[in-house]
């Protein structure tokens, strides 16, 4: 206030702005409790399971990477305190952090970095970041605190895969991690974790961040359902909740003790169909479906103008390298009944959904079964339970509704969907020309130095994809997350993954 007042500006306009500042201060104390929109019975502590935001907000709040995506989007050393490029960038050193400890009072080393990125690399590992660490040949320590990935190839975008949410740094002891045991070096040390329930977690005393983890404790709530997640935020259940809906949101807002908190990202809905499923292994019966869809209806009346029409690919035009020029499909029956009795398919087609998949799966999927219709082609909507969803109907079934977080980068989208190798394959898009040219300019573009030699790759990249890849992507959607009274949040909110990256616990606090 005095610097304020002495630089000549009135004491009335000097408390405006000292209060916020204040408001932006973060405080310690208090219980966030948040409402989470996924978490299944099914989930696991294991990184190599995550797969929805309870699991990974679960795991940042316990644990840390290498790296980290801050709340302003650019990449920053996390566990590491340094890296840097070596031989044109086909070798990554890591120098560590000093004086980071894990919750059991082990201090962090080189073989805990190694222990825990190799237990995704085994030979018969499931983990879903095997495919994104493929190109790691080999991994060493040098002196007591670097470690080395030596690549297959220059790979620019390589700091930015060791910050994925599956590669957190665990204590290890003879060169193994033991990965359910919930210990690692973040913010939060875990008392209490029901699978599909709740995490409770108190303060890690010691934490390495300075000016994070600010609460005293932890409780993240699965409340799958939208409307039950709304009312615990409206009445105070919860202080938080995320993927708020957003054909209800505008009432939500009306509470004058909420925030709603809207980030565009690299969030998007979609529909894969699996090529290793009849039959969605016919190419005009995939792209019947893909013409058969209303992308600007689904846009409109699910996502409330809440995001933007997507073009059957998953690049977000946030991304470097988005196709811009690509040939945006539209809705068309006429052309779709074409390739629908081109493929020689009669009878009903199953599309599983259910809500937790998003909010409004169940609304989309019979808009889709109304504009398929006008084309001939009958769609029978399964809805699906809600619990195991995940588990038993995503990247199992035929045809489903689902949502991707979406990547930073190009390389490290297509290595978690949608090459050959990734468990993530939800649309087991192998094998196909197109696929196969697919991978091999994935491999290309990783090495290529040249930006307008790469931007010409990824182009052919989302070429292949949205026209003989399996994946319909109608639109890409807002996040969108509601905030209570006295919950506050730094300038710059991450829009990488929902509620701040999915460190929300670290980053956000209570005004005192």
């Amino acid at each position: 206030m005095t610097s304020i007042i002495a630089a000549g500006v009135t004491i009335p306009a000097a408390m405006g702005l000292a209060t916020r500042v204040e408001a932006q201060t973060p405080q310690s104390g208090g219980t966030l409790k948040y409402g989470m929109a996924a978490g299944s019975t099914t989930d696991s502590l294991d990184p190599a399971t995550y797969e929805n935001d309870f699991s990974v907000m679960t795991g940042f709040s316990y644990g840390n990477a290498l790296t980290e995506v801050g709340p302003d989007g650019i990449l920053r050393a996390e566990l590491a305190e340094s890296f840097e490029p070596r031989e044109s960038g086909a070798v990554w050193a890591f120098k560590l952090r000093p004086g980071v400890e894990f919750h059991n009072g082990k201090s962090l080393t080189p073989e805990d970095v190694i222990a825990s990125i190799n237990y995704h690399r085994g030979e018969n590992s499931t983990s879903a970041a095997k495919g994104i660490l493929n190109p790691v040949v080999d991994i060493t320590k040098e002196g007591e605190d670097t470690v080395v990935f030596t690549l297959d190839g220059p790979n620019a975008d390589f700091p930015y895969v060791v910050s994925d949410y599956h590669l957190l740094i665990l204590p290890s002891e003879n060169g193994e991690i033991d990965p359910t045991a919930g210990i690692g070096t973040g913010g939060y040390i875990i008392e209490n974790y029901e699978p599909g329930v709740r995490l409770i977690s108190s303060k890690n005393p010691n934490y390495f961040k300075e000016g994070a983890a600010h609460f005293d404790g932890i409780e993240l709530l699965s409340i799958i359902d939208v409307t039950a997640r709304q009312n615990a935020l409206m009445s105070g259940e919860v202080n938080a909740a995320e993927r708020l809906d957003p054909k209800t949101v505008a009432l939500v807002a009306r509470n004058p003790a909420i925030e709603i908190l809207e980030k565009t990202g690299y969030l998007h809905y979609t529909f894969p169909m699996r090529l290793d499923t009849p039959p969605f292994d016919n190419f005009d019966l995939r792209m019947a479906l893909k013409l058969a869809i209303n992308r600007d209806e689904l846009v409109e009346k699910v996502l409330l103008g809440h995001g933007a029409v997507g073009n059957d690919h998953p690049i977000s035009p946030a991304v470097p390298f988005h196709a811009e020029g690509l040939n945006q499909r539209t809705y068309d029956p006429d052309e779709a009944r074409s390739y629908y009795e081109k493929s020689g398919h009669s009878g009903p087609i199953q599309l599983s959904t259910s809500d937790a998949a998003f909010a409004g799966a169940v609304d989309a999927a019979q808009l889709i079964q109304a504009s398929a219709a006008a084309a001939g082609i009958e769609i029978e909507v399964v809805r699906e339970p809600a619990d195991g969803y995940w588990s038993n109907v995503w990247n199992k079934k035929g045809w489903c509704a689902c949502y991707w977080s979406g990547r930073p980068t190009q390389d490290w989208m297509y290595t978690s969907a949608y090459t050959d190798d990734t468990e993530w394959n939800d649309t087991a898009w192998r094998n196909t020309e197109a696929a196969d040219r697919f991978n091999e300019l994935v491999v290309a573009a990783r090495s290529e130095l040249d930006e307008a030699k790469r931007a010409e790759m990824y182009f052919e990249t989302q070429q292949l994809i949205h026209e003989d890849g399996g994946a319909i992507v109608p639109m890409f959607a807002n996040y969108i997350m509601g905030l209570g009274e006295g919950l506050a949040h730094g300038e710059e909110v991450a829009a990488n993954w929902a509620n701040d990256g999915n460190k929300a616990t670290e980053r956000w606090w209570f005004e005192s």
